[in-house]
């Protein structure tokens, strides 16, 4: 079994379990929630989950890299670096919606310099859905106990058919321009139909094929590390607003493939 596939597995294996860590804490009478020093929250289980993700990746890869939203930034020398966010969406999950996930990717540093994500992982614990992928190995959803099916991306082939979404249509306003407002109310006139399905949930609706176009203006490392190997793999493409295949741009669009273009002739330049 090579490298990529032994993370993969444990990748898989660990967003289970951490995601199920999350749900001893979900719709709980006490759950307390603190504000971090760019306003967003944060929970006891974010953190616990966070350090359970941390100590399964040391048992077995203790020289690989991590980075996670909640800590300190571990350093390795394999030239791999797991990427961890352990609720995405955690103002979805003190509110008891059911739609935040727990993510896992894994980066590996090529000869350029440049690491780019080799295999991803969304477990959304409280809905029972997880989609997984590593590079060139396509893309897998799993339901509850089921058996792993085959992921695919949505063969809609115009914006005006399509379901559009975005994590909040506020956060456009914080984009990298003053009129990247105006994208989302574009995108949103020519689509079928637009929703807040948001963060990481968002993302698995388009790699299962039932969304087909999710814009992003800022996101950062650990919202999308896991995102590009999973929607590429189930047949989508994944890149910034000016149509680099990158997680580095800290903005995101991903789509079935067929509207690609056609989203980003909304971001480009914007």
């Amino acid at each position: 079994m090579d490298d990529i596939q032994q993370r993969l597995d444990w990748a898989v294996a660990i967003a289970r379990e951490a995601g199920d860590q999350t749900l001893k804490l979900f719709r709980s009478n006490d759950l307390g929630v603190e504000k971090k020093g760019d306003g967003s929250p944060v929970t006891e289980a974010d953190r616990s989950a966070e350090t359970l993700l941390r100590e399964r990746i040391g048992e077995r890869f203790p020289d690989d890299a991590i980075l996670g939203e909640e800590f300190d930034d571990k350093p390795g020398t394999t030239g791999y670096r797991w990427v961890l966010d352990p609720i995405d969406g955690t103002k979805s999950f003190v509110h008891g919606v059911p739609l935040y996930t727990t993510l896992v990717a894994v980066l590996r540093e090529e000869p350029n310099g440049i690491s780019e994500p080799v295999l991803g992982v969304i477990n959304a614990p409280a809905a029972g859905e997880m989609v997984y992928a590593g590079v060139g190995r396509g893309c897998w959803a799993k339901t509850g106990e089921l058996q792993p099916r085959p992921a695919h991306v949505s063969t809609v082939s115009s914006l005006s058919e399509s379901l559009l979404l975005t994590t909040d249509s506020g956060d456009f306003a914080d984009g990298r321009s003053k009129d990247a407002g105006d994208v989302f109310l574009d995108l949103q006139r020519e689509s079928r139909i637009s929703r807040t399905w948001g963060d990481a949930y968002g993302f698995l609706m388009i790699a299962l094929g039932r969304a087909d176009a999710m814009v992003e203006p800022v996101v950062s490392l650990w919202d999308i590390a896991a995102i590009k190997p999973i929607i590429e793999e189930a047949g989508g493409r994944f890149t910034d607003w000016e149509g680099v295949a990158t997680v580095h741009s800290g903005e995101a669009v991903a789509t079935n493939g067929l509207l690609h273009e056609s989203v980003l002739s909304r971001t480009r330049g914007r």
